[in-house]
């Protein structure tokens, strides 16, 4: 789920990988909920199932109870796609910490579409992210392709990874209004030794706040990260009865996945890897990269824009840039009123526009909210902001954003040197100048800097020796997970690529047939596809 990290330095400035992409277009309008259904239940002994590793027999073993999905939602839009009477969920429970299994335990929501046909097993899905809902993204996925031949031979099965959205405990840092008041904030416009000293202070706190209200604390920050998600994902294979495990992941799921192929290459069936993460890259190469492959996506989407009569940013798309400036530098200083008394700031505009980068069903999007600016209302920009950073329309948030930070604090080592932040901030501006507010950028440290817990994996190429053949795509102009990403992981892994010629991020299950076919084919039958296979935009 594609956002601005919440580093203070505009170094660290990933963007939370967009699961509305994966969930129906009407999701990510806040419909109206639907009918909630009786609630039924079902108890399966499933486990254990496949290898189980030495002491977690209790947890392999465990049985599902299945029932009513929505005491699981936790927000509007969550609440109304989990209103279908296909769907059911449960609860996983599995250790805090697996060094000390007879330990505290914490648990799991796992969401699951039945398999409507000849059944082969389940299909777990993620999302990205780190922070997004599996969940969610299965209870979308659940509606576009349950009648497929895909949806009729597997069960869809998604789950909320440790801490986030319906597994308990969450992790919380923010409160709503805090969210909602940060978004109003320009602490980066400040580069002086001041500003970087207040941008410090702020950042300092949030990891304070994240400690203290995230029940098990600093145990649960430490028990957070990817090194233990895929042991949980091994806990669910086990626990749904699958002697393999049938997986596809998106955008951060793919670092799930080659983690967990490291991990347990002989529990792989299939896997299929869309978005890719370069396994070997460091945090600050892999954002700038990122911003690079935004810089990419605006310039499709101005040249896009420029065919039409009511192009935002005017019929020369070199000027593009120019005139995205134009249009959102004068928020830094003059917000824009909104009817429900908040206010568009440069950030929230900036997200808005990176919101609808994703894909290009969002583009009209977007180029009706930059004229909309042009006459001083923010309402659309606002709403594509809302949208990224999950807040519903009664003013909750989601806990991705919280969550996001986490999982990448304990992910990834920090970034402490000051001199690479800096130089990071200025190469961001170059590779992705509509981005770039104009100001001197300066050398604040993100929250991990000042991580109550030490990071618990890095960069590597993963060892997958005795995994079978998986399938990675990667997207030529993907503007988070750059197409070279997914090439890099493809090697690594020993699997086939599928290359998608277009401008979105991720692809597979989203109605180009081309890519659909060969993934749904592999998933199936194993089948492969050829070494250079391409697939275009239809």
């Amino acid at each position: 789920m594609p956002f601005l990290q919440r580093a203070r330095s505009r170094t660290v400035r990933a963007v939370v990988l967009g699961t509305c992409l994966l969930v129906p277009v009407a999701a990510c309008t806040s419909p109206e909920p639907a009918p909630t259904p009786a609630p039924t239940v079902t108890t399966e002994s499933a486990g254990p199932a496949g290898p189980v590793p030495a002491g977690l027999d209790k947890f392999y073993a465990q049985p599902l109870t299945w029932g009513d999905c929505a005491p699981y939602a936790t927000s509007d839009d969550i609440r109304s796609a989990f209103g279908r009477k296909d769907l059911q969920c449960a609860r996983l429970t599995v250790p805090l910490d697996y060094a000390k299994p007879q330990g505290d335990t914490i648990t799991i929501g796992v969401l699951r579409h039945k398999a409507t046909g000849n059944r082969i097993g389940s299909l777990v899905i993620n999302p990205g992210g780190p922070g997004a809902s599996g969940m969610y993204a299965a209870a979308g996925l659940a509606s576009q392709v349950g009648n497929t031949e895909l949806g009729k031979r597997f069960d869809l099965v998604g789950f909320d990874p440790r801490g986030i959205g319906a597994s308990q405990p969450e992790v919380t840092c923010l409160t709503d209004a805090e969210r909602d008041h940060e978004r109003t904030e320009d602490l980066e416009a400040d580069g002086s030794p001041a500003g970087v000293a207040r941008q410090d202070a702020d950042s300092k706190e949030f990891a304070a706040k994240c400690a203290e209200r995230t029940k098990f604390g600093t145990e649960m920050l430490e028990n957070l990260g990817t090194r233990d998600v895929v042991k949980d994902m091994d806990v669910l294979r086990s626990a749904l009865g699958e002697e393999k495990l049938t997986y596809l992941g998106y955008s951060y799921g793919t670092r799930l996945g080659s983690t967990y192929a490291e991990a347990f290459p002989r529990n792989v069936r299939a896997m299929v890897l869309d978005g890719a993460l370069d396994p070997n890259q460091d945090e600050v190469e892999s954002l700038v990269e990122q911003g690079q492959g935004f810089g990419v996506a605006f310039n499709e989407f101005a040249k896009w824009c420029a065919a039409r009569r009511d192009c935002a940013l005017g019929p020369n798309p070199a000027a593009a840039t120019q005139v995205f400036q134009s249009l959102v530098r004068p928020l830094i200083d003059k917000p824009v009123r909104l009817g429900d008394g908040r206010e568009l700031s440069y950030g929230d505009a900036t997200i808005g526009a990176i919101q609808a980068l994703y894909s290009q069903q969002l583009w009209t999007t977007l180029n009706s909210g930059l004229n909309e600016l042009k006459t001083g209302q923010g309402a659309t920009l606002m709403a594509l902001a809302d949208q990224y950073n999950e807040r519903d329309r009664s003013g909750h948030y989601t806990n991705t954003q919280d969550a996001f930070t986490a999982v990448r604090c304990v992910d990834d080592p920090p970034v402490t040197d000051r001199a690479e932040v800096l130089a990071a901030s200025n190469r961001y501006d170059q590779v992705a100048p509509f981005l770039d507010d104009g100001r001197p950028n300066g050398a604040a440290l993100d929250p991990c800097a000042f991580w109550p817990v030490p990071n618990t994996s890095q960069p590597h190429e993963p060892h997958v020796d005795g995994l079978p053949p998986v399938l990675v795509i990667s997207t030529t102009n993907d503007p988070a997970t750059p197409y070279q990403a997914g090439v890099n992981l493809a090697k690594a892994m020993k699997g086939a690529l599928l290359t998608f010629e277009g401008t979105q991020h991720t692809v597979f299950l989203q109605g180009n047939s081309c890519v659909d076919d060969i993934g749904s084919a592999y998933l199936i039958k194993g089948d492969l596809p050829a070494e250079g296979t391409r697939c275009t935009a239809q």
